[in-house]
């Protein structure tokens, strides 16, 4: 088997990249042949911790990471720094999950975002990493309370993870009385993103990981040894690990698992004393409880970085200018800020961006071999919430790169049944018609009305969420 993999011109870099010292960072780009025990396709958290994860279990195989970009120049240094756990998630874990299955990957999740701060203490990264919690709001009527099958779904398996805070507490920590009520999970974190990418990279690189920047994989050969051809080089790997987020849409037996789906950000202006003003001075990661989600966060320098889900989609799934810079989807990121805050009319915001999320039905990630090849794995499917889940990632496709029998390349996320999207056209035509009647059933609910009934009928083919919603 052969597989012809599109690559993609280099985005427009985040604010989190532009922070980083990438662009003096020296950068080798593979123009010869190289072997490894196993190669990576991506360089960001997934690729990242896989190489780590194996270099501490197998200190001597030889690791290659092939990225088409810089490290952190796709999701990983796009997204919003939000580091959080699969409990928000454990209806949709125990659709496929045993009780004990659900309870562990939950706990492995929560337990990864203290071990991540652990990681960036013990290597001297400054990632900002700050561990304050999220608050999960209601800013409509129609949200409140949607929260509570996920509460009975942990006490059901002995868990309380979440703290419901009352109407005054949520408008008060969140500096906006727009949040009509919410709940608290305490181990979450944020992260500036683009600092913990090349963190890592850093890191990986001491460990003896051959990464391999600006150098695109544009054609797999599948056997035995596979060969990976780049544009002035090959790779003859015994193992391949997939591990490129979106980019994996383009592997023709992954299509229908994941859709590549816009979100976007603003960034405020430096503006620490209004926050405090306001009473947003705790440092909380936030999330509504739309379906086209609304996640914001302060920064260390006093910023708003106010983020949402757009749903945006392309024909065939193609990686393009939609997931670096869209201007309809950034318009409508910014009018979601100034109504969740119009009290800050007066705030500028000077940065903005887009970004690919490789959605799944379920929002979790899957993750197995290629049909027929026991020796190219993938884990794909973050849907907006890997930064911290990447690391149990990681360790799956360690686990299964190495051959290993353990507790991750075992667990319920490795060859599970899942839902898949339909081929094209129905793919795109289909899901524009979702998308749009999600916005739809969204705008009413702001208006406390009911959207008309194809709107709801329709909307009720849109994957889940971030969160398991009642």
């Amino acid at each position: 088997m052969s597989m012809k993999l599109n690559l993609t011109p280099p985005l427009k870099r985040s604010h989190w990249l532009q922070e980083t010292s990438f662009a003096n960072d020296a950068m080798t780009c593979l123009q010869h042949t190289e072997e490894a025990d196993v190669a990576i396709i991506g360089g960001g958290f997934v690729g990242l911790w896989t190489a780590l994860s194996i270099k501490e279990q197998a200190p001597d195989c030889k690791v290659v990471i092939l990225e088409q970009d810089v490290c952190g120049g796709g999701a990983s240094g796009r997204n919003g720094g939000f580091v959080m756990s699969w409990w928000p998630k454990i209806a949709s874990l125990r659709k496929f999950c045993s009780a004990e299955q659900a309870l562990f990957l939950a706990q492995s999740s929560e337990n990864a975002i203290s071990e991540l701060g652990q990681f960036c203490q013990q290597h001297g990264i400054d990632a900002h990493f700050t561990q304050k919690g999220w608050i999960w709001t209601a800013t409509t009527a129609a949200h409140i309370d949607t929260w509570q099958d996920t509460m009975a779904a942990c006490e059901q398996l002995g868990a309380q993870p979440f703290e419901v805070l009352d109407a005054a507490d949520v408008a008060k920590r969140t500096g906006s009385n727009k949040h009509l009520a919410g709940i608290f999970e305490q181990s979450n974190a944020t992260v500036q993103p683009g600092l913990l990418v090349r963190g890592m990279r850093r890191v990986a690189l001491e460990q003896g990981v051959l990464v391999y920047e600006q150098s695109g994989v544009s054609e797999i050969q599948a056997g035995s040894t596979a060969t990976l051809l780049t544009a002035q080089g090959k790779v003859l790997a015994k193992q391949v690990v997939l591990a490129s987020n979106a980019w994996a849409a383009c592997v023709p037996s992954l299509q229908q698992a994941m859709v590549p789906v816009n979100s976007s950000i603003v960034l405020t202006e430096a503006m620490p004393e209004t926050l405090a003003d306001i009473g947003w001075d705790g440092e909380e990661a936030l999330t509504d409880s739309q379906l086209m989600v609304n996640y914001y966060r302060t920064t260390k320098d006093g910023r708003i970085a106010f983020g949402k889900g757009t749903g945006a989609i392309t024909y065939g799934s193609t990686i393009g200018p939609l997931f670096s810079e869209d201007a309809a989807c950034i318009d409508l990121t910014e009018q979601h800020f100034r109504m969740t805050y119009p009290q800050l009319s007066h705030i500028r915001t000077v940065q903005a961006w887009s970004g690919p999320i490789d959605r799944t039905y379920d929002s979790l990630p899957i993750f197995g071999q290629l049909a027929g090849h026991s020796n190219i794995h993938y884990g794909i499917g973050w849907s907006g919430n890997g930064v911290g889940p990447s690391r149990i990632g990681g360790r799956i496709l360690a686990s299964l790169a190495l051959g290993k029998q353990d507790q991750w390349s075992t667990c319920a996320l490795v060859n599970r049944h899942y839902q898949k999207f339909p081929p094209e056209p129905l793919r795109y035509w289909g899901g524009k018609a979702v998308r749009l009647a999600v916005m739809k059933k969204e705008q009413a609910e702001m208006q406390g009305a009911t959207a008309p009934r194809l709107a709801l009928w329709l909307a009720g083919f849109a994957p889940s969420g971030l969160e398991d919603k009642a």
